[in-house]
């Protein structure tokens, strides 16, 4: 890191062989490709992914194009998380501290409360799927693994290197081993035709795989500052998660054609499997991975905020009430929060990577000093728009007039409300574009003055 950047950095010279309590101690870089790559192949071995994967199948189509669906999604998707992942291992803050250098401290604040919103939602929803598959697989009460569920990631969180070590290095085997048990079984039943419902069109198809890499995006910096370069973190974090998230999501897809009898009920599809209680159960076990992961984001990107208060502290609070919510959870909503973190986040994701990129790195402010950049915020709210004007999210109840509202102004657009488009695909792009004309002139100005002076 230069010392340009370094001096960005409100670090003292305190070191530790764990995550820093607090953001004035340097983050430790210890992990390096196989560490950073299994964390992230193990992160996303996940059950969300293949229940995600019932919104993926599309009606009417064959099995191989909504195969082809989740290829393209996790591609984009896994780039983007890699492009985003990389400059908190160079600057060495996490996720929501890096966004500092992008909006300014105050201005990042916005994105820091978004974040904390979806990852308790993100923990809640991952113990409520542990909970679900584990007593559907043991025919027990639902709440009894609600609550081992939520302290055993608590507890994860308040040690999260050495959890992200063994995960890396040791449970990745054990997911693997199963994935491959629960693929050969799935391959050699007979496929059938996949259930009616599913996605509307190929690219909201491709809009829901996006959604699973990207969601991940506002938390990467928590783990990639670890990552001993920017560039381990890169392809560590892209190609661990993007072949975990195809290997998943087709998972999904094949045992709804082979076990599904019609309907989306992913986890009873892969139960149906023989001796598939034992393989689900597995991946129960190291779901916790992924509500542990939660969890201890929380608590980071609320030091964003706070940046004195123990992160231990905070852990233990995020994880009381997100065990709390995963007893009284509705699963029903799942698909909308989909989408909606899609068109929170796709935009803003794409703003980073253009900026970060386009921006002299000495400008890259990450301090408690950092000025505010007001002007990238358009960008972010742009692509937010966009997405909403091609897919608005969906609510159900009281939300639904936030639906019917963008809805409304699709038509006097004359967008079609079955445009089929990809979502994230022009929010994206409409982001980044504008993002490279608000900074792509600062950053010629920026070349010249280097090269005059």
């Amino acid at each position: 890191m230069t010392a340009s950047v370094a001096s960005n950095h409100p670090f003292t010279s305190i070191s530790s062989d764990e995550a820093p309590l607090t953001l004035a101690e340097p983050p430790p870089q210890t992990l390096g490709l196989r560490d950073t790559f299994g964390l992230w192949a193990n992160l996303g071995v996940s059950l969300l992914l293949p229940v995600a994967a019932a919104f993926v199948v599309l009606p009417g189509r064959s099995l191989w194009t909504s195969l082809l669906a989740v290829v393209v999604g996790a591609a984009i998707g896994a780039v983007l998380l890699g492009l985003t992942a990389a400059p908190a291992a160079r600057e060495r803050v996490p996720a929501m501290v890096l966004l500092r250098g992008l909006l300014g401290r105050r201005v990042s604040y916005l994105p820091t409360v978004l974040n904390v919103v979806q990852c308790v939602g993100w923990a809640t929803f991952e113990i409520v799927i542990i909970a679900e598959a584990a007593s559907r697989a043991l025919s027990a009460p639902r709440w009894p693994f609600v609550v081992v569920a939520g302290l055993l990631a608590t507890v994860m969180a308040v040690r999260p290197l050495g959890a992200m070590r063994v995960l890396g290095r040791y449970a990745v085997w054990a997911s693997l081993a199963a994935t491959v048990y629960l693929f050969v079984r799935v391959l050699g039943h007979p496929l059938h035709a996949l259930p009616h419902g599913g996605a509307v069109s190929f690219w909201s198809a491709v809009d829901v795989v996006i959604a699973m890499p990207v969601s991940w995006f506002p938390l990467a910096g928590d783990y990639t500052r670890h990552s001993r370069t920017a560039r381990t973190a890169f392809v560590g974090s892209a190609v661990g998660y993007g072949v975990s998230t195809v290997a998943f999501f087709t998972l999904g897809v094949l045992a709804l054609a082979a076990y599904g009898k019609g309907g989306l009920d992913v986890i009873g599809a892969l139960l149906a499997v023989p001796i598939g209680v034992l393989a689900v159960l597995v991946l129960v076990a190291l779901e916790l991975d992924e509500a542990f992961a939660n969890i201890y984001s929380t608590a980071v990107s609320a030091q964003n905020v706070a940046a004195r208060v123990d992160r231990r502290l905070l852990a233990v609070a995020v994880g009381t009430v997100a065990t709390v919510l995963a007893l009284v959870v509705n699963i029903a909503s799942y698909e909308a929060f989909l989408y909606l973190i899609g068109a929170v986040f796709v935009p803003l994701a794409a703003v980073l990577v253009v900026a970060y990129y386009l921006v002299p790195r000495s400008a890259w402010d990450v301090s408690d000093t950092a000025p505010a950049r007001i002007p990238l915020v358009v960008p972010w709210m742009a692509g937010f728009v966009a997405y909403q004007l091609t897919l608005p999210t969906y609510f159900d109840g009281a939300g639904a007039g936030w639906t019917s509202w963008w809805a409304a102004r699709q038509a006097d657009l004359g967008i079609p409300a079955d445009n089929g488009w990809s979502a994230s695909i022009v929010s994206l792009a409409v982001a980044a574009l504008l993002t490279a004309a608000v900074a792509l002139p600062a950053a010629l100005r920026s070349g010249r003055r280097d090269r005059e002076g």
